[in-house]
């Protein structure tokens, strides 16, 4: 296997900014679960999936969405890409779901104005009335790196600087 990536914390401040913007709160919390935040590992030899580790608790009822700034960023040689997906056990237990079905974290987005702070927005979009519960520091969502290519006309040239809808 070839290493590609490597994961990082974006900088305090950015994880400050984006806590507050999310969750609106101040204080020594913040610091504190900025300390905490785990890089994204592999559970086993044989993992395709870095799992994400909540950096705080969680508890959704049926229906209810809750956005996450992890406080992690990767760095990602070109011609890959991390795509993020709920945690299988999660997803069949709680129809838990990523609210864009599939985080696709391209390699120039370290890059961007965040940091490329990775955030991901999940669901609980159980059928059976199942309040989800994530304790800080489980694993909700994992990411794989895969490769990919381009077509032989392709001409893209434009830089990105953000987040969503900044390369359209």
């Amino acid at each position: 296997m070839r290493k590609i990536a490597q994961f990082q914390k974006v900088s305090r401040e950015e994880f400050t900014k984006d806590w507050k913007k999310t969750f609106h709160e101040e204080g020594e919390e913040i610091d504190r679960i900025y300390d905490d935040i785990c890089l994204p590992a592999r559970a086993t030899a044989g993992s395709a999936g870095y799992d994400f580790f909540a950096p705080l608790d969680i508890r959704l009822e049926p229906g209810e969405t809750i956005t996450i700034p992890t406080g992690v960023r990767t760095l990602i040689d070109d011609g890959w890409v991390l795509m993020c997906f709920p945690r299988s056990g999660l997803g069949f237990r709680y129809r838990m779901q990523l609210n864009n079905t599939v985080g696709i974290i391209d390699s120039d987005y370290s890059g961007s104005d965040n940091e490329g702070h990775i955030f991901a927005r999940i669901t609980n979009d159980t059928h059976d009335g199942k309040v989800l519960l994530i304790e800080r520091g489980q694993g909700f969502m994992q990411g794989v790196f895969l490769e990919f290519g381009i077509t032989e006309d392709d001409a893209a040239d434009r830089q990105r600087n953000g987040g969503f809808g900044s390369t359209t």
